[in-house]
């Protein structure tokens, strides 16, 4: 069973591991697989910007954890000021805790040492760690150094941004997760006429989506032509 905290999250599509758009990422891939296999190492930190796939993965390693029939919990601490430390107590009875954007959470102490009491809590059992951070443990403004010793003890990873061939496969994917047909060519014209920025790109597929719906209309060339000129 996979807990998101505090509520489950209202996502058209379930991340997985299997539609994450891998580019030059595989070594990333292939420890999250070892990971949860346990061949791996137990605890990762993935590094990266906010739109480079950290939160997917989290996620899809948790979907990945259930599949297997593992207990697990995302938690998404981007959300951390609507949330209470305590949350975190007990959590480290589950298979697999993916403890996503550390770096909202560093220089403030009482997050601090509720990380640091649940990694150590974590420590005797066989619980896998997953964390994610816009920056590595060494850079992160943490209050406590016992805190940036737990998170560099296991494997880091940064994400390696997506070249052009990884951002077509993007566009697709995402039009995929919403049943909407891109065509080759036009997934070429939406990739040369707007920003390279994964999150961007994401968002005009949803756009695309929402104005194909709308106007009950396929997607041509002229057709998203008209509305990225809309801005």
């Amino acid at each position: 069973m996979t807990r998101q905290l505090p509520l489950a999250l209202t996502l058209r599509h379930e991340p997985h591991l299997e539609d994450f758009v891998v580019g030059r990422n595989e070594a990333v891939i292939d420890a999250l697989h070892r990971a949860l296999d346990g061949s791996g190492e137990r605890i990762v930190f993935l590094t990266g910007p906010s739109d480079s796939g950290r939160s997917h993965l989290l996620m899809g390693q948790c979907s990945a954890a259930q599949a297997r029939g593992l207990q697990s919990a995302y938690v998404p601490l981007a959300q951390h000021r609507d949330l209470a430390p305590a949350m975190l107590d007990g959590l480290e009875g589950l298979d697999l805790i993916a403890i996503d954007d550390v770096q909202c959470a560093a220089a403030n102490l009482p997050w601090e040492q509720a990380l640091f009491a649940l990694f150590n809590r974590c420590l005797d059992r066989e619980t896998r760690l997953l964390f994610s951070g816009d920056r590595g443990p060494a850079a992160l403004p943490l209050c406590l150094p016992d805190l940036r010793s737990r998170l560099a003890s296991g494997l880091t990873l940064a994400l390696k941004p997506l070249d052009d061939r990884g951002r077509l496969a993007l566009l697709q994917s995402v039009a995929a997760r919403h049943a909407l047909a891109l065509p080759d060519e036009v997934a070429r014209y939406v990739l040369t006429r707007s920003s390279r920025d994964p999150g961007d790109l994401i968002d005009i597929v949803q756009r695309l989506d929402r104005a194909s719906l709308a106007e009950q209309r396929r997607l041509t060339i002229p057709f998203v032509r008209d509305l990225l000129h809309q801005g």
